[in-house]
């Protein structure tokens, strides 16, 4: 039995925060299954690392260009091929789980962010070209993404809910997603087969309040804190959540728990274990989707062993002691969300341009 597997016992999924061709024709996502591996994460950043830096699409965007396709019609052939064949990879273990993990997330054109109709448009398109049961699609937790989120579930489409960092946004998520099941459920669909994970990004937390830290000394005790007692008071909220009477009569028609996914989980700061954000945040029922970096020291070196529910209380004091100190954790989650969603939008246009050099340069095509 592997690490995974034993982290799997203990109700913690690990996914792979990662995805490229060359992992899934070299045989390493097929093995790291088999290690236990239980699903799969992407976004805009990796996509564009996948394609941009490696020659491993050029022979499919020379066809794709020779068919006359423009630019995003080529990323969306791209796209839509290594997710379809990560999911088919999976859905053994989509099977085996009865619908629990196997999943591999793609994320909505990040321009769209601010059109909630094409946004919803574009996540029912997406969900039905690729035509797998153990797919979600990825929404950011925005005020527009959760209206989205709202109406994909109602047309049972699995979501995978994206960038979350403050108690207040995840909260806003949770609420979504039991109208979104209302929704469906008046419309006569089934609860059993939609299934959602709330994307909560840790590391970042820790890396913008760490740096006002280190500039004010006298808050030095409270270094490394902030990401993880975040994390201890939604998993708080989630507890009382799914545990409370509005999701009970969700679950009596065959809803299931949207489980908490942490995500940027890989560790920033040198002077931290690697395992900061591995080891402090595993919980039953919850997901942990690791770069590769992560992955191998958690295989490595990592230990399986619940972390949560640990002391919410003390976690509380911990956020209200910075925001005695002058920084407010709730400022600094939204100003993180704002530049999580520039970074996906500046990385998915630097892809477009990445791909139409390619088409040009590849095939000799002026565009």
């Amino acid at each position: 039995m592997s690490k995974m597997h034993e982290l799997a016992k203990l109700g913690q999924s690990l996914w792979l925060d990662n995805m490229s061709r060359a992992m899934i024709e070299s045989g390493k996502l097929k093995s790291l299954i088999g290690q236990g591996l239980r699903g799969q994460t992407s976004n805009p950043t990796i996509f564009k690392q996948a394609i941009a830096t490696s020659n491993d699409y050029d022979k499919r965007i020379i066809e794709l260009t020779e068919n006359h396709k423009n630019t995003f019609e080529i990323y969306d052939e791209l796209t839509i091929k290594d997710v379809q064949d990560a999911a088919d990879l999976f859905r053994g273990v989509y099977d085996a789980t009865k619908g629990l993990d196997g999943y591999v997330s793609l994320e909505i054109n990040p321009k769209l962010g601010n059109e909630l109709d094409q946004q919803f448009n574009e996540g029912l398109r997406l969900w039905k070209k690729l035509a797998r049961p153990n797919v979600m699609i990825k929404v950011p937790g925005t005020k527009n993404g959760c209206m989205v989120f709202e109406r994909l579930l109602a047309h049972g489409v699995n979501v995978n809910v994206t960038l979350i960092f403050s108690a207040e946004q995840y909260a806003q998520v949770v609420w979504s997603y039991f109208k979104g099941l209302k929704a469906l459920a008046e419309k006569g669909g089934d609860l059993n087969k939609v299934r959602s994970v709330a994307s909560v990004f840790v590391s970042r937390l820790d890396t913008a309040v760490d740096k006002w830290i280190d500039a004010n000394p006298a808050a030095s005790s409270l270094r490394g804190v902030a990401a993880t007692a975040n994390c201890e008071i939604i998993f708080h909220k989630f507890e009382n959540f799914f545990g409370g009477d509005e999701f009970k009569a969700l679950a009596a028609k065959g809803a299931h728990v949207q489980r908490v996914l942490w995500a940027s989980t890989g560790t920033k700061d040198p002077k931290y274990s690697d395992l900061k954000y591995v080891t402090g945040l595993v919980a039953d029922p919850t997901v942990n989707t690791m770069p590769d970096k992560t992955l191998e020291a958690y295989l490595d070196h990592g230990a399986a062993k619940a972390a949560m529910p640990g002391d919410v209380a003390l976690a509380q004091r911990n956020i209200e002691q910075l925001r005695a100190l002058g920084i407010d954790a709730n400022v600094v989650c939204l100003k993180l969300l704002e530049e999580g969603l520039a970074a996906f939008e500046k990385s998915f246009e630097e892809l477009m341009t990445s791909i139409e050099d390619k088409s040009k340069k590849i095939a000799g095509i002026s565009r």
